[in-house]
């Protein structure tokens, strides 16, 4: 049953990452982060009472709600760098090195949690980085703007990254692989934090404490004035976007709490396929054979670790 809840979290965080690329085109990422946590989190306690776990809330262990808060502060701090590179960068650029964080939960799965390493797993992580490289690595050359053009926008949120020349144009690739390292962190912490806890339950805590976090950076930043800037439209896919991610930690969490973390994640980046997928649908965004060479090596890679 884990797998399929590790599969339904892979098909709403694709939808995410297109839903919410729309939405920060014209919003600060800070701001739409803290927006989208208000409905990721009121969505993960409704969810909580439909089950009924709020009533284990006052058992919850002191060991176990540290973890739920430490994954809670790894998972914020992965999404502001996650959506800052979104609104900088295509999705198809920054998709493939958030999901390079596959590689690195795998690492630390076996490192920490004494998880199993096998042939299997061994060239499956082989797979998988390889596949990333040649997605990156292709992005890399793709600087003369041709891709995103769709929802990129113009004027200055057009040479706010995508085409533009010079460090800036490159910043994108730092919070990428900022948001990689962190929701590797995540998953490692998340794993030992809902151990002897409904799943809903520690969703739920983990939200509360991103929603403090994405909040604070917006007031220490000074950007709560930019929310009355916001066009409706925005409005729309950043609630849009909080639900997806509502139903993506939903699944991902119950997948977590009964299989092993080194191939619940990988199966969770699988939503790399449909991310693509959408980008080259909706934002018509290019994708070269090499960059396909690379999706189809990550989710080779990815599929072997269920046998």
């Amino acid at each position: 049953m884990w797998v399929l809840f590790a599969f339904g979290s892979a098909i709403f965080a694709g939808l995410t990452a297109i839903l919410s690329k729309i939405g920060v085109r014209n919003t600060d990422s800070n701001v739409a982060t803290a927006i989208r946590t208000i409905v990721v989190l009121l969505f993960s306690w409704l969810m909580v009472f439909i089950v009924g776990s709020q009533r284990t809330l006052a058992d919850v262990s002191s060991r176990t709600l540290l973890f739920l808060i430490l994954s809670g502060f790894a998972t914020g701090a992965s999404w502001l760098c996650y959506f800052k590179a979104l609104q900088m960068g295509d999705v198809n650029k920054v998709t493939p090195i958030d999901k390079s964080s596959t590689v690195l939960t795998m690492i630390l799965a076996i490192v920490l949690l004494g998880e199993e390493i096998t042939l299997l797993k061994a060239v499956a992580m082989l797979l998988i980085g390889g596949g990333t490289y040649l997605m990156v690595h292709k992005k890399k050359e793709a600087t003369s703007g041709v891709t995103g053009r769709a929802l990129s926008g113009t004027g200055s949120e057009k040479t706010s990254g995508v085409t533009g020349a010079g460090p800036q144009s490159n910043l994108w690739l730092v919070y990428a692989f900022g948001a990689a390292i962190f929701a590797a962190l995540t998953a490692i912490l998340g794993k030992v934090g809902i151990e002897g806890i409904e799943s809903n339950l520690g969703t739920a805590i983990r939200t509360v404490v991103v929603l403090v976090m994405a909040w604070l950076i917006v007031f220490m930043t000074k950007k709560e004035k930019t929310i009355k800037e916001i066009d409706q439209k925005s409005w729309i896919f950043l609630i849009l976007s909080g639900f997806a991610t509502g139903g993506s930690w939903l699944c991902y969490y119950r997948a977590l709490q009964t299989g092993p973390a080194s191939v619940v994640v990988p199966i969770d980046k699988l939503s790399i396929v449909f991310t693509i997928a959408f980008s080259y649908f909706v934002l018509k965004e290019k994708l070269t054979w090499k960059s396909l060479s690379g999706l189809v090596l990550i989710v080779a890679g990815t599929l072997s670790l269920l046998f």
